[in-house]
């Protein structure tokens, strides 16, 4: 595999990397997460122009005919900048299914808007109880003569208050994991019937819970085929999973950059703390875990596109499970090189460390997808 970045791939990293050094700043972030709003609408029109937004589209309804490499080198530029807004729910989950599943004119209404920065999504498919279980779906959908009643609760959908419009997956048959009978419906933000409780997660970005009380649609609501929509799901999922890994990666090269430069500049016994070699040590094992997790999301980014389900979801759930060993490790190790200071707002390294940790919860955690890895091998072998 070559590991090089093409020169279009390496000036994107360099021009994404200079513009969040000099326009997305430590105190630029706090005041975002300070506002409430969970996004600023100054930056994301600035994504917009440089292209992010609408990179993984078809060049037909104004994207750049990207894959996930070219999302893994814009995620990993996020997460050494601790980018809050929505560019995981909007583009990668919604703007994937929709890129994936939509009709043409879904993907025509819908992805120029992305694309330009006009337009917000989110994707609402966990509810209470389900934990990572993709096929656990109790929100039903029940069919009517011009279109469909959607009625039930869904959690932890990031920037769900932010959202224009959410794709909402909801059941028509079978038990509730089941994995026939889910589809994905689109349903506007100010819909009748749908209640939004917006909140902040302890790293700084938005979350929602969503209730829907006799939500009606109509038949073009409905995205790709009725009742088989698990697929979806899982690609949209795995391809939010290699993005959290690249994100993952560039927050602990930030985190070990903090680290390294707070050991050369904290003095104990009137030298610098760096100079302890057991501290050098420590240093030296966080660089090694960030190396392999580095290594891993080239895997999970290489492998995300794939439709070969089978080997995707495993090459996926091995790197999830990795990159969160790795983050804990990093995460850990740099609080304690940190000392105190490695707790309090007022350090980056803290806000590292609860992105990191933040990260490993979301779509399963590494023991989940221990788990997973292990459940796999051994059906291979039965």
């Amino acid at each position: 595999m070559n590991f090089n970045l093409t020169e279009e791939q390496q000036m994107l990293q360099d021009s994404l990397r200079r513009f969040l050094s000099n326009e997305y700043t430590f105190e630029k972030r706090g005041q975002i997460i300070h506002s409430g709003k969970g996004v600023d609408e100054t930056t994301w029109r600035a994504f917009a122009d440089m292209g992010l937004l609408g990179f993984t589209f078809p060049e037909e309804n104004d994207g750049l005919g990207g894959n996930a490499i070219d999302t893994m080198l814009v995620m990993d530029s996020f997460g050494r900048a601790l980018v809050v807004e929505p560019y995981l729910s909007t583009v990668v989950l919604c703007g994937g299914l929709i890129r994936d599943a939509g009709s043409d004119s879904q993907k025509a209404a819908i992805l120029p808007a992305i694309a330009a920065g006009e337009h917000l999504m989110a994707f609402a498919h966990s509810e209470p109880g389900s934990r990572y279980n993709l096929s656990q779906v109790v929100t039903t959908a029940e069919k009517t003569g011009d279109g469909y009643v959607l009625n039930g609760r869904k959690t932890a959908v990031l920037h769900g208050s932010q959202a224009n419009q959410l794709i909402v997956s909801a059941r028509s048959h079978g038990d509730i994991a089941d994995p026939e009978g889910v589809s994905l419906f689109l349903v506007d933000r100010n819909a009748n019937g749908l209640t939004v409780r917006d909140f902040a997660t302890h790293d700084g970005h938005r979350t929602a819970e969503l209730t829907l009380d006799n939500v009606q649609l109509n038949h073009d609501a409905l995205i790709g085929e009725q009742e088989k929509a698990l697929p979806l799901i899982e690609k949209a999922t795995d391809l939010a999973i290699a993005a959290l890994c690249s994100e993952a990666v560039g927050a602990m090269e930030a985190l070990n950059e903090a680290t390294l430069e707070y050991l050369k500049t904290r003095k104990q016994f009137g030298v610098p703390i760096g100079k302890f070699q057991v501290l050098q040590h420590r240093m030296a094992d966080m660089f090694i875990a960030t190396e392999e997790a580095k290594s891993m999301a080239i895997l999970a980014a290489s492998e995300a596109d794939s439709d070969d389900r089978e080997e995707r979801r495993r090459a996926l759930s091995m790197a999830k499970a990795l990159v969160g060993q790795s983050a804990r490790k990093v995460g850990q190790d740099a609080v304690q090189l940190h000392g105190g200071m490695g707790v309090t707002d007022e350090m980056l390294a803290a806000h590292l460390f609860k992105r990191l940790t933040l990260i490993n919860l979301l779509f399963g955690d590494a023991d989940y997808h221990l788990g997973q890895v292990s459940d796999q091998l051994l059906a291979a072998t039965a």
